[in-house]
């Protein structure tokens, strides 16, 4: 009982920082125009009915790619293979095996796998496959079609949304993190190198949701805040 307590009493990220209001609407803004762009999409090619079971796994995506847009989740590799290569997998297992429970099972779980080897890990994936078999006689009836449309194109269109708008709109806070990295130049006694971090991942164990560039930037931002005297200002 005190083990249940503490897993659902005790905050898990409540220490880090937590976004300014500008990051929440930017996110929200984000959401509203790739998914306008994709049902719009989706409501034209299979008709308005169809349409919103459709977006319902590209709505996932969305979180991702403009709520966490530096997350390794949210690559354009990891929307595009991630949906694709789970949105394959579970075609072929709703033309293979009979019974939909475990059709839909074993989608998901291959899914999941073919994901980890092909480094596209994307949770939205997962939605991709199990509507593949479990989205009913529309579905089905598209065959393999169902990897091209709806699933890769609504992905591209949101991932093409998402890389201007993430770019443009954020553009401050990418400057904010050059200059801050311009300014460190620190003794080598100070640092941890890049196969030191790759290392310290790797004994982990388990997938890390940021990318190396990112962890560089954090390890950077770190340094430069732990060491602000031994910095030599350029």
């Amino acid at each position: 009982m005190e083990l249940l307590l503490k897993i659902f009493t005790t905050p898990t990220v409540g220490h880090l920082p937590i976004p300014g209001h500008r990051e929440k609407w930017l996110s929200g803004l984000g959401g509203v125009a790739g998914i306008a762009l994709t049902v719009l999409v989706s409501r034209l090619a299979l008709g308005e009915q169809f349409a919103v079971p459709v977006a319902a796994s590209i709505g996932a995506s969305a979180v991702l790619l403009y709520a966490a847009p530096h997350s390794a989740f949210s690559s354009p590799w990891a929307v595009l293979g991630g949906n694709g290569v789970s949105a394959l997998i579970g075609v072929a297992c709703a033309l293979l095996i009979p019974n939909p429970i475990m059709a839909a099972s074993l989608a998901v779980g291959l899914a999941i796998t073919a994901m980890y080897y092909l480094d596209c890990i994307h949770p939205p994936g997962g939605a991709s496959a199990f509507f593949a078999v479990m989205g009913g006689p529309a579905v089905h009836a598209l065959g393999f079609d169902y990897v091209l449309f709806p699933v890769l194109v609504n992905a591209a269109i949101l991932a093409a949304a998402a890389v201007p708008f993430n770019r443009i709109l954020r553009a401050k806070q990418e400057a904010h993190v050059v200059e801050i990295e311009s300014h460190l130049h620190l003794p080598e006694k100070y640092l941890i190198r890049h196969s030191d971090l790759v290392y310290a991942l790797s004994e982990i164990q388990s997938y890390i949701d940021v990318s190396e560039e990112d962890l560089m930037h954090i390890y950077n931002l770190a340094v430069q805040h732990a060491h602000p005297g031994k910095i030599a200002k350029a």
